[in-house]
């Protein structure tokens, strides 16, 4: 155990983190020059195209160091953008020390301090690195600065590496085996193995990688899980290199995978603990603490008939993600569906990719929004994450809504922009602290719900995508909220329904209309479209009606005439309207997300 060294990378997104973890593996020979590929633990063909990281990929490497010892390196790779950090919190439980990378033209980001204070919080060792030093645009000095203050650390002790031209590497690797204490733990102890993460596989079922953190597995062990208290068997174990490699056991400090031929996927948790059935542990390990989802939104099937597929493969896609929560739903104008909750918006977009991608799936989202509590005229307390929900303006007496504490890095000549794109999202602004004289960490508090739609986006192109940005969850403040109904010729459809801000309402509601009479398409009878609050139209807009010309044949003959049959087309066109349907194309649930473009 003393030659086992557990390990995660962690960086903001885009720093490098991916390219560092490819040099590694060819280092040490575990991937060898002709399998080598950029992002080599990145599998998913979402992960390539986007070049970010989604799921955290763990993988085992031996390496012979220069003493001549040999060492068993188990690398943890993460994901780096902050919807991702649930990914990131179940790595570092994993591990005995991080790998800190920082790019050398961009320096320490939002995210890198995020991800840094949690593996500080769970007593990791902190390798930094600078990476891309070789970059025409790299500030060497500057970085190594901003990092000393940030940890604390020697300015020698920060190694230089480039991972695209394979500089440092092997430097990296030695202060991994030096700087990263071995894993505690006991072969003869009772069994403690922590589930960091899952997979399902439509041969094997449920797949569960662990990390032991005492005692020893061997393949035909009754195994017990703390979570479900469900006996399992171990029917294979085994390490993680590019592909399962199988062995006939894992001992104590070592990171493996488990097969036990669940096919449920409700009895396998991440977190989780598994011990031996008998003279196993009596109490499992902390685990994680419980994921909260941040956005809501509806995901309902194009046809309804395929409720069931999707039901389906939301629950083997929660075993790939545990981050995701969803529950069943209808909805008047969708049919049955699911209320899904989410990290953050790149979390849902991810999700939703991936289930067309790897589930075909056809799937409409409604628009997404986040969780009020709404407190009735006696005091009782609902919560609300669907519109459609809400009680009627008579009934609430105050609403409240989540608010996150917020963190901008960003170049010192783009606060101005920063600060008008606060107060348009409803910011209160706390402090700046100064990283350099070119730096500035801005630090505000906004309603989650603001920055769920476009702020992201509105950030990078009002400072040229220099931001960076970073959140944590503070709690709930009461808010001027209201609920804005899309009647449809008088009929509400509880899809479009929204919880928004009283003074946006107007607006919102004007835009709406507006890019709901454009995607629309015109039908025999005219489509009234308004918004309301409670009883109140405060916006409308019309789809006239397709006609016919009735008047074609009249050639002259008297007035009375042509007004008679003005006047029957008029009474088809009102009967038309009371028993047509209208069908709302799936661009219009989508055109709503872009409604601020």
């Amino acid at each position: 155990m003393s030659n086992i060294r557990n390990f995660c990378i962690i960086a903001h997104i885009d720093h490098g983190k991916s390219t560092i973890a490819d040099c590694l593996l060819e280092n040490t020979g575990t991937v060898t020059q002709r399998e080598a590929k950029s992002q080599v633990l990145d599998d998913l063909d979402l992960e390539r195209e986007r070049g970010i990281t989604i799921k955290s990929h763990a993988i085992q490497m031996k390496y012979k160091s220069v003493n001549g010892n040999n060492y068993i390196l188990n690398l943890i790779d993460t994901p780096g953008h902050v919807d991702f950090s649930y990914e990131v919190s179940r790595s570092l439980a994993a591990c005995e020390g991080a790998i800190l990378v920082v790019d050398a033209s961009q320096g320490v980001e939002a995210q890198t301090i995020s991800n840094l204070y949690m593996a500080i919080d769970g007593g990791l060792e902190i390798i930094p690195v600078i990476n891309k030093i070789d970059l025409p645009s790299s500030e060497i000095e500057k970085v190594k600065g901003q990092i000393v203050d940030l940890i604390g650390c020697n300015e020698d002790e920060i190694l230089l590496v480039s991972a695209k031209a394979k500089k440092g590497i092997n430097e990296l690797l030695e202060e991994v085996v030096k700087k990263i204490p071995a894993p505690k733990g006991n072969d003869e102890a009772p069994l403690q193995a922590l589930i960091f993460d899952s997979v399902f596989d439509s041969y094997r079922g449920a797949i569960a990688f662990i990390r032991i953190f005492n005692g020893i597995i061997n393949t035909g062990d009754k195994l017990k899980l703390f979570a479900t208290d469900k006996i399992i068997e171990a029917e294979e174990v085994g390490i993680l290199g590019m592909q399962r490699i199988k062995t006939d056991s894992l001992h104590s400090g070592n990171v493996g995978y488990l097969i036990s031929g669940i096919k449920e996927v409700h009895d396998i948790k991440v977190g989780d603990t598994v011990t031996l059935q008998k003279n196993g542990s009596p109490k499992p390990l902390s685990g994680y603490k419980e994921v909260k989802p941040m956005v809501f939104s509806g995901l309902y099937p194009t046809d309804s008939d395929d409720f069931e597929d999707l039901r389906d493969s939301l629950e083997k896609f929660r075993m790939n993600d545990s981050s995701l929560v969803y529950q069943p739903e209808t909805s008047a104008a969708l049919g049955f569906g699911f209320r899904c909750g989410f990290l953050g918006m790149l979390h849902m977009e991810i999700v939703r990719e991936r289930l067309m991608r790897e589930y075909n799936q056809s799937i409409i989202s409604t628009l997404p929004n986040v969780e009020y509590f709404v407190y009735d005229k006696i005091g009782k307390k609902s919560i609300v994450d669907n519109p459609a929900l809400m009680p009627s303006v008579s009934e609430i007496e105050y609403v409240e809504e989540p608010y996150i504490k917020a963190q901008i890095i960003c170049p010192s000549e783009y606060i101005g922009n920063i600060m008008k794109l606060a107060m348009d999202k409803r910011g209160l602004y706390k402090n700046t602290n100064y990283i350099d004289p070119t730096r500035a960490d801005i630090q505000f508090e906004f309603p989650l719900s603001e920055i769920i739609f476009d702020f992201y986006d509105k950030l990078k192109s009002s400072t040229r995508g220099y931001a960076s940005f970073d959140y944590e969850h503070l709690g709930y403040q009461k808010g001027d909220l209201i609920k804005l109904d899309i009647l449809l010729n008088g009929e509400p459809v509880d899809a479009l329904s929204m919880i928004i801000h009283k003074d946006k309402a107007y607006d919102w509601g004007r835009k709406v209309c507006t890019k709901l009479k454009d995607l629309i398409p015109r039908q025999m009878f005219e489509i009234s479209i308004q918004a309301a609050i409670g009883a109140k139209i405060i916006s409308k807009s019309v789809v006239k009606a397709l006609r016919k010309n009735v008047l074609a044949k009249c050639y002259g003959g008297d007035i009375t005439r042509k007004r008679k049959l003005l006047e029957k087309q008029k009474e088809g066109k009102k009967r038309m309207k009371q028993v047509g349907n209208v069908e709302i194309p799936q661009e219009a649930f989508l055109a709503v997300l872009q409604i601020n473009d």
